[in-house]
């Protein structure tokens, strides 16, 4: 699939991105048309050459309909659990290298569950952070909303799992 100027883009694992030119790169000596993206989170720019967009997941933004059963998810079902930390660690790390946002749902229900029963590693916080964030911006992208109300939505919703218990949701 081929973007143009101005498209918002998921690159997985980085999170929305706006497509701001594609212009003729020199790359290892070789000349290559390349997006230069900016990440809507960060500010970074990112390089990626057409040819390995596809190899290295770049997709459109979800449609709505996919935002709205990824909120619904989250609100009610029930995450599956890894029981041993590396195990849920590799696991969640395989499911945001995706990009697919109900793989980023899945890692944030995970987390969150475990972070209501215990404190979460470092790396398991940086994570939960991480998907919590690729989650905020695809939403508020794809809705046209506020990243921070979309934030506060995705708090109070995982607030309330924690205090339902979150299997009962």
């Amino acid at each position: 699939m081929e973007f143009e100027v101005g498209d918002r883009v998921v690159y997985p694992s980085q999170g929305v991105s706006v497509v701001e030119t594609i212009a003729e790169e020199v790359l290892a000596g070789q000349p290559m048309r390349c997006y230069h993206l900016r990440l809507l989170s960060t500010q970074s720019k990112v390089m990626v050459p057409v040819d390995n967009s596809e190899r290295v997941g770049l997709r459109p933004l979800a449609e709505g309909s996919e935002v709205l059963r990824a909120m619904k998810r989250l609100k009610g079902q029930d995450a599956n659990q890894e029981h041993d930390w590396k195990d849920r660690y590799r696991a969640n790390l395989d499911r945001i290298k995706t990009g697919d946002l109900d793989e980023i749902v899945d890692v944030l229900l995970c987390l969150a569950e475990v972070a209501s029963r215990k404190t979460l590693s470092f790396r398991e916080r940086k994570m939960y952070d991480h998907a919590r964030q690729l989650l905020v911006f695809e939403v508020a992208e794809v809705e046209g909303r506020d990243p921070d109300e979309v934030d506060r939505e995705i708090e109070g919703v995982l607030r309330q799992r924690e205090d339902e218990g979150f299997g009962e949701g």
